[in-house]
């Protein structure tokens, strides 16, 4: 793709209130105060904590305080409090940092995360917080990833002391968010993070850059008293029996299939949409908080916003990878300029400290469209949009008009070598770092597509296409994936967005959900299982992932087709299946865009 000038995100906005905001810089390191202790939780077991402060405390009246819940180490030893803490100090907020139980410093198994035991941890810390006399009795809670779902998790024990919540990059419903997205093993990443996870609970050095070709190989911070790593090293003793990710979950192939390391539990009880009820309860302003690039979290924080809708609450969803760093827009790829800070401050001066920052004026939901590079607000996500069809056609053609051949249909035979290379939206998961799917022109050989012809004028899609496909098989089971993609003139293509779903899960289920959901239900249960019949036509519908994207004049939209994604999906074990996709007057497969500018 081609290099441009960085697009400064957080200029771009139509909306006179969504404008940087106005902060402090960081305090400098000797302006710090750090201390590490551990608290003692209700079974006896002892957590890590860290908590900074100005050193100039003593002057200051007492402040709200930003809580920072984690499994991948609180702090590290040897490393000064980083300028995102520091930061925080300069604005007004205490910052309080803890590793979950069983992992860093703290004492205990991790038996699954967000677990119920880890979610009590974290409000028995809280009431520890708002003791003490720098407190003002007000916390507030962010993070990133496994530790944006944490700060979720802490507003589920409705504790009054928690007044805002930021919880980015995050998933809502793990299993289908990350874990299995459309009921199939994201393999790659929950081996990954298995690993991670595992060699950060044995406490293995990890080198860290700091700046001019220096590096330093530390492990986890201990507590201040523990002068001779006694307490950590048994601390860490305990960690040896932590549950496995990837080892634990492979079995899981249901959404009601109970924990392997507890049998009396299901994913629910290890999710943030399984205390909804709690989360509604608390009343606690939620900003939900994610980008298009972040694997399948964009979609998770428009479940959030929906669901939840606390008076206060806000989504944004920009042109981000995992954790924000990186501008995916395919056509500006780039470190993002957008400071997330900043906007986090905002968010926790009008919650936590009162102040009328403009924030409750405006609409709750901000969202960039990507290539057209401007943001704009919406009362609501998907915003207000037009349905436009595509249907699939003869001569592997993408048209408006219905489809009416009696008969029709193309013949695929899945290849499993079909892949999406080292940079996509899944690879970002492990640590952040740039979206970039190469040229798909060449990947697009091994799929099937069907590609509209060239566009009369721009067109924005905006929202969650969906798609409806009439296949029929050689195999009683399949994985299917789709890729929305933009054809330039040159006959370049660009990746737009994607999905998947396993055959065995196509039902679309009627029944309460457990969350809101801005796409076709799919309860993923043992009772909903649909296997294919060999030779019979069924309807598979299933959506795309979130996007806000603007289709050029003259460009065509192509919709491709595949039954594997070798690099980062599991892999199937079994013939690859022959699979016809029908296009016929009674089976007309499309997908559907939701269209707020432009016409083919």
């Amino acid at each position: 793709m081609t290099e441009s000038t960085p697009v400064k995100e957080s200029q771009q906005a139509m909306d006179a209130n969504w404008e940087p905001y106005p902060i402090k810089k960081p305090l400098a390191e000797h302006e710090v105060s750090q201390t590490s202790l551990y608290l003692t939780m209700r079974d006896g077991v002892r957590i890590a904590v860290t908590y900074y402060l100005p050193k100039d405390m003593q002057e200051r009246q007492p402040m709200p305080t930003i809580l920072r819940t984690t499994r991948y180490w609180r702090a590290i030893d040897g490393m000064p409090p980083n300028e995102y803490i520091r930061q925080y100090l300069a604005n007004g907020y205490a910052h309080v940092s803890v590793d979950a139980r069983g992992t860093g410093a703290s004492f205990g198994c991790w038996n699954g995360a967000w677990s119920p035991e880890e979610t009590k941890d974290y409000d028995e810390v809280v009431d520890w917080i708002i003791q003490h006399p720098w407190s003002n009795g007000a916390v507030g809670t962010v993070g990133i990833s496994y530790e944006g779902t944490t700060a979720e998790m802490v507003v589920t024990n409705c504790n009054p002391a928690v007044k805002a919540a930021i919880p980015q990059f995050s998933s809502f419903d793990g299993l289908v968010d990350i874990a299995s997205p459309g009921g199939i093993l994201l393999e790659r990443f929950m081996e990954g993070w298995a690993n991670l996870d595992a060699t950060l609970d044995r406490n293995e050095p990890r080198t860290i850059p700091l700046g001019k070709n220096k590096t330093l190989l530390a492990g986890v911070l201990p507590i201040d008293e523990d002068r001779d790593g006694s307490l950590l090293d048994e601390a860490v003793s305990t960690h040896i029996h932590n549950f496995d990710p990837y080892r634990d979950i492979i079995p899981m192939r249901f959404r009601d299939d109970f924990w392997e390391t507890d049998p009396s539990r299901t994913a629910s009880d290890y999710n943030p949409y399984g205390y909804v009820e709690q989360l509604r309860r608390s009343g606690t302003p939620i900003y939900s908080y994610s980008g298009y690039g972040d694997g399948g979290n964009a979609l998770a924080a428009i479940h959030r916003f929906l669901t939840i809708r606390n008076p206060g609450s806000k989504l944004v969803l920009g042109p981000w990878s995992h954790g924000g760093n990186f501008h995916v827009s395919p056509y500006v790829q780039s470190k993002s300029t957008f400071i997330h800070i900043q906007e986090e401050i905002r968010f926790f001066d009008q919650h936590l400290k009162g102040i009328d920052n403009g924030i409750k004026e405006e609409a709750p939901v901000h969202y960039f469209t990507m290539v057209e590079e401007k943001w704009h607000s919406a009362d609501s996500f998907p915003p207000p949009a037009r349905d436009f069809k595509l249907y699939l056609q003869a001569e592997n053609k993408l048209e408006s008009q219905t489809p009416s051949d009696r008969e029709g249909w193309d013949e695929y035979h899945v290849d499993y070598s079909a892949g999406t290379g080292e940079q996509s939206r899944w690879n970002t998961l492990l640590g952040g770092g740039i979206v970039s799917y190469p040229n798909r022109k060449e990947a697009d050989q091994k799929l099937l597509c069907y590609d509209s012809p060239p566009l009369e004028g721009d067109l924005i899609v905006t929202g969650i296409p969906i798609l409806k496909l009439y296949i029929s098989s050689s195999a009683t089971d399949g994985d299917f994936f789709a890729y929305l993609e933009d054809i330039d003139e040159d006959g370049n293509v660009v990746h737009v967005t994607e999905g998947e779903l396993r055959a065995l899960h196509r039902k679309v289920s009627t029944e309460t959900q457990p969350y809101v959901h801005a796409v076709p239900y799919h309860s993923f249960e043992r009772k909903d299982a649909a296997p294919l019949v060999r030779g019979e036509i069924a309807e598979i519908v299933f959506h795309l992932l979130p996007i806000s994207f603007m289709f050029r004049k003259g460009h065509r939209i192509r919709l491709a087709l595949a039954g594997a994604d070798v690099d980062h999906f599991q892999k199937r074990n079994v013939e690859p299946p022959l699979v016809k996709y029908h296009r016929q007057a009674e089976h007309p497969s499309s997908i559907s865009l939701p269209v707020e500018k432009g016409r083919l």
